[in-house]
């Protein structure tokens, strides 16, 4: 077992904002490497926001982001447990940061299950269609529909898409994080986009 430093529980601290002991804990399981303790606090922190998720979020703020053209706008409702939370500079940054996101990435729903069958059917049609017509298998086609299906997913829905600070995360990803951190369940319950001549 390696021997854990201070500095070493400092860093992994400053750059988590997890407890000193959790801290302790992750560098001695990964044998004092940080970016391995980063790796393992995040497992362990994505494993207590999955079991908060169910819980009842009915407080939050509405958060507004405006372009500096004037052109564009956007208003997002997020949900928390508490107006404690609502108040924290985290969860502030958090919807100003996604308010900013559904300007530039313009997502048209908030989560596949609310996308209209008849959307999907139709993208389906016309995914079958092209598949077909570059001479793609009969019999594969339905498993590539799956994979479009979900690319479309990804473009439209907004918990789906990449967030664009960093493209390695989804927006559903980024509200796990502050889930794990802040400790409570937060939910995105609904966004509006506004655009001048769209």
């Amino acid at each position: 077992m390696a021997e854990i430093s201070a500095n070493a529980v400092k860093e992994l601290r400053e750059r988590t904002g997890v407890g000193m002991m959790d801290c302790k804990v992750a560098l001695a399981e990964n044998n004092g490497n940080v970016e391995k303790a980063i790796d393992y606090l995040r497992e362990k922190g994505l494993a207590k926001a999955a079991k908060k998720a169910s819980r009842s979020a009915k407080d939050g703020r509405v958060f507004s982001y405006v372009h500096n053209t004037y052109k564009i706008g956007t208003l997002v409702e997020l949900s928390s447990e508490t107006d404690f939370v609502a108040k924290t500079d985290e969860f502030n940054e958090l919807g100003r940061e996604i308010a900013m996101h559904i300007a530039a990435a313009n997502p048209l729903y908030l989560k596949p299950e609310d996308v209209p069958e008849e959307d999907i059917e139709r993208e389906k049609a016309i995914y079958r269609q092209q598949l077909l017509d570059e001479g793609k298998p009969e019999n594969r086609i339905d498993m590539i529909l799956e994979g479009k299906i979900r690319k479309f997913f990804e473009q439209t829905c907004l918990v789906e898409q990449a967030y664009i600070r960093d493209t390695d995360k989804k927006i559903n990803d980024l509200v796990v994080e502050n889930i794990a951190k802040l400790g409570e369940n937060i939910v995105i319950r609904r966004f509006a986009r506004y655009a001048i001549g769209e």
